[in-house]
């Protein structure tokens, strides 16, 4: 019988070299588990509103003004919704051709791009050019269309921090380009290494693969360096999987740089930009709710508005929640058996690393499993928390890490870090050999450790590089 079209062997071989692990075999069978009446806790995937998170108020009034115009015309709208709201949505409402069912300019809205084009120059000090800016529905889309622009063939390659998020090796596979690693040091707080980043560049190249000029992604927004050779550098800040903040001097230019020629052009960067537009017009527009969502974070209400106290009260409480989370789950997994973790600094994500006895290894491979997979499958099975294996993420040979959200709800965090310390202990007694380990003082209590030192977690919870994290 002949194959058919969309037989597995007929697929697009780079399609099927795409994994996605936060989705993947882990997120599966949770949803598997859920279906036979488990309680699962998701917490593979950065989904605050999922988890109970409440929405920002103002955002979801102006929004709500927008999706139903019509509330505008009722004389009692302004019993229901405050007055800086109604003078939001009249405000986005007035920059469309009709409204939120109407597309807009493929780069999103002129009067929103100009919206953050200002927010860019308030925080960063410099001039931005609302025409160079394009809006996306998610970051994501923004950072495959990006790629999808600048990668050829294998011979374009793209540095990319290890651990990643695998969006990226996963549209670098797609696309048909070269994944090139280049590992942060754990033991530097998840910094970058200098050493590495050039050992990278310099073993890339002697294979032919083309790394000229510095892309980097940072906060969720991408930034593009153009030269007559475009290739790409990744800088994802705040980390993700690892939740650390660069340092400031991670992120200088002569930190970087001696290791990646910058060759600067203005015509074949304005040539980008056409050839972007051609790109992103395909998809017509960004969702132009997303965008007026985009606006209303980049500018929010102001000292004076109706809206202001309970706006910067309501951002302020889940900032705060967010940093007790944090210290929450990170002084659980230190105080767990053989698991070591850095402080959560910037982003929703711990990224703890499991220290395996041999024998789980071995257990491991006998059961066709990656250790660290095998690891979070038993967790899954025995608490029902759906984390995500480190291997998902690229890590260094023989270590194993898990990530996870710090999102469950503050009231819950405390039992579900009782679980998984339970289920800790139970999953090294079984497997451990003693004598790799030792003992170590926390707080005046003795507990197992790996030899492994990590960096100091005591840090306190950084927001992201921008004015308000996207609570909306």
């Amino acid at each position: 019988m002949s194959s058919k079209s969309l037989d597995y062997e007929n697929l697009n071989e780079n399609v099927k070299k795409c994994q996605y692990a936060v989705r993947g075999e882990l997120y599966l069978r949770a949803s598997e588990l859920q279906k036979e009446g488990k309680k699962i806790i998701f917490t593979n995937v950065g989904n605050p509103h999922a988890l109970g998170q409440k929405p920002l108020t103002f955002p979801r009034q102006v929004v709500a003004l927008c999706q139903a115009p019509f509330l505008l015309d009722d004389p009692n709208v302004g019993l229901v919704f405050p007055a800086d709201a109604i003078a939001r949505a009249k405000h986005y409402l007035s920059m469309t051709s009709g409204g939120l069912g109407a597309y807009s300019d493929s780069r999103g809205l002129p009067g929103i791009r100009k919206e953050v084009a200002e927010f860019i120059e308030r925080r960063d000090g410099y001039p931005s050019d609302p025409e160079l800016i394009f809006l996306t529905g998610g970051a994501s889309i923004g950072v495959m269309q990006i790629l999808n622009t600048i990668i050829r063939g294998a011979h374009d390659g793209i540095l990319v921090p290890v651990p990643q998020y695998p969006l990226y090796s996963a549209t670098i596979s797609l696309l048909g380009g070269s994944f090139v690693p280049y590992y942060l040091e754990e033991t530097a707080n998840w910094g970058l290494d200098i050493g590495n980043l050039r050992q990278s560049v310099t073993q890339a190249r002697s294979q032919g693969i083309t790394i000229s000029v510095l892309n980097v992604a940072l906060a969720y927004l991408v930034y593009l360096c153009i030269c007559d050779k475009v290739r790409a550098m990744v800088i994802i800040n705040p980390g993700n999987p690892t939740g650390q903040c660069l340092s400031e001097a991670n992120l200088k230019k002569d930190t970087i740089t001696p290791y990646i020629e910058i060759l600067f052009n203005a015509h074949p960067f304005m040539l980008l930009q056409w050839r972007r537009y051609t790109r992103f017009s395909i998809s017509l527009s960004p969702n132009v709710s997303g965008q007026i969502f985009m606006g209303l974070m980049v500018s929010p209400p102001k000292p004076g508005d109706i809206s202001y106290e309970r706006y910067v009260r309501e951002s302020k409480g889940i900032l705060e929640s967010l940093r007790r989370r944090a210290r929450i789950m990170t002084d659980g997994f230190n105080s767990c058996r053989n698991v070591v973790c850095n402080f959560t600094e910037g982003a929703m994500y711990s990224f703890p690393q499991i220290r395996l006895p041999p024998k789980a290894i071995e257990a491991a491979k006998s059961a066709g499993k990656v250790a660290d997979v095998f690891y979070c499958l038993k967790l899954l099975e025995a608490t029902g928390i759906s984390t995500v294996p480190g291997s998902g993420f690229g890590q260094k040979e023989g270590v194993f890490h898990l990530r996870t959200t710090i999102l469950p709800a503050e009231e819950d965090m405390p039992a579900i870090m009782a679980s998984f310390n339970k289920f800790n202990d139970e999953f090294m007694e079984q497997y451990e050999t003693r004598g790799l380990f030792k003992d170590v003082k926390r707080n005046g209590e003795t507990s197992t450790c790996c030899l492994h030192k990590l960096a100091s977690p005591e840090k306190q919870l950084a927001s992201p590089p921008s004015l308000i994290p996207t609570f909306m």
